[in-house]
């Protein structure tokens, strides 16, 4: 890898973080502790963010692209092209039930690494990962399949995405 896509990396990790950090700096200014109701505004602003970046990148990654076959062959163009377009390498694992559920696994999730694997840090995980489950919902959208995007984490830095394609 040239030294530019490491730099490349390493901006657009530092600016997840930092725009995580501002959303939440945001909703909190004025009050003492975060509630759960404070934090899923947080989720939420952050998966909208998401939803659009996911949206305008999965443009210009489907120009010059044939149109997809089937949701597997969507949700295979997901884990390869896109996944490695933003975090430059490919998902780990796609699993499906054939009823529209798809569990994308990234075994070394790109902005969880920056986080310590420390148990602690297990809580902080899913405030990382609103911005990635609305870029892939957004992406999603844009091709035609509306989708519940969520993801969970049990050891850092290992993610699984959970895409379930909402039938109209």
């Amino acid at each position: 890898m040239c030294s530019s896509g490491m730099a490349d990396e390493a901006l657009f990790e530092f600016l997840h973080m930092e725009i995580v950090s501002h959303v939440y700096k945001e909703q909190q200014s004025g009050k003492g502790e975060m509630d759960n109701k404070d934090r899923a505004v947080c989720v939420s602003v952050l998966e909208g963010m998401g939803f659009r970046v996911g949206q305008g990148l999965i443009e210009r990654l489907t120009r010059d692209s044939p149109s997809f076959k089937d949701e597997l062959d969507i949700m295979k163009f997901i884990c390869k092209d896109f996944w490695t377009k933003v975090f430059r390498r490919q998902i780990d694992n796609l699993r499906t039930n054939h009823q529209g559920t798809y569990v994308l696994q990234d075994n070394k999730f790109a902005l969880l690494t920056q986080l310590s694997s420390g148990k602690q840090y297990l809580e902080q995980a899913p405030k990382y990962l609103a911005f990635s489950c609305g870029m892939v919902r957004g992406a999603l959208s844009n091709i035609g399949l509306d989708s519940v995007v969520t993801a969970e984490v049990s050891v850092m830095p290992s993610c699984k995405f959970q895409v379930v394609v909402q039938k109209l």
